[in-house]
């Protein structure tokens, strides 16, 4: 004889007969975070070019254990930048509520162009270079650029930054700069000079 609950409620039967989804191991779990923090340590002076062998050996892990969480390496690289992105996304909502309208413009941008070897993920990816950011979250990557647009406008009643320059203009200095700096080879005086002539074009005349 079937069960009360399977002759009134079979949808609940179906329920208490599925079987449940085991959650990640402990063990899982930390390899996990270790192999996310060696990614990050690796692609941010390397870009999609470091090999997969290093961020393994840096996680103290095996290549296997690697790929059992991410299935390839691109993978492993979008979670990293998107992890990069979510991190400005959070300094820029600091950088609005605080009380330095003068210098908070600056400071973001700086991180999104004068990153010298420990952001060579993020510059791949808004230089487009490894994949399209833009595709891959466009919900976060819009909250970062209307972050941007807030501290600009912002800065621009503080009247640190040109009354002329867009949001639009921003996006495409930050981009240009960053497809030069990494077919340039970068290099921390390239990138000093390239954010001198980028902060120096934004500022009004008189500043």
């Amino acid at each position: 004889m079937e069960p009360w609950f399977q002759l009134y409620c079979p949808e609940l039967s179906f329920r208490l007969s599925r079987p449940k989804v085991p959650a990640m191991r402990a063990d899982a779990e930390r390899n996990k975070k270790l192999i996310v923090q060696a990614a990050r340590e690796v692609f941010a002076t390397a870009g999609l070019a470091a090999p997969i062998d290093e961020i393994a050996q840096r996680a103290g892990v095996g290549t296997g254990t690697l790929y059992r969480h991410f299935l390839t390496k691109e993978a492993l690289f979008e979670a990293v930048v998107i992890g990069r992105v979510e991190d400005l996304v959070e300094e820029a909502r600091r950088l609005i509520a605080g009380n330095d309208p003068k210098a908070a413009f600056f400071k973001l941008l700086s991180q999104l162009v004068q990153h010298g070897d420990g952001h060579k993920d993020l510059m791949d990816a808004l230089s487009k270079q490894s994949f399209d950011l833009q595709k891959a979250v466009p919900g976060l990557l819009v909250e970062m650029w209307n972050s941007v647009g807030q501290l600009l406008e912002q800065a621009q009643l503080a009247g640190t930054v040109r009354r002329d320059v867009q949001l639009s203009h921003v996006q495409a200095l930050v981009s240009a700069a960053c497809t030069a700096i990494d077919r340039q080879g970068g290099g921390e005086g390239l990138e000093r000079v390239v954010w001198t002539v980028i902060i120096d074009g934004l500022r009004p005349k008189e500043a």
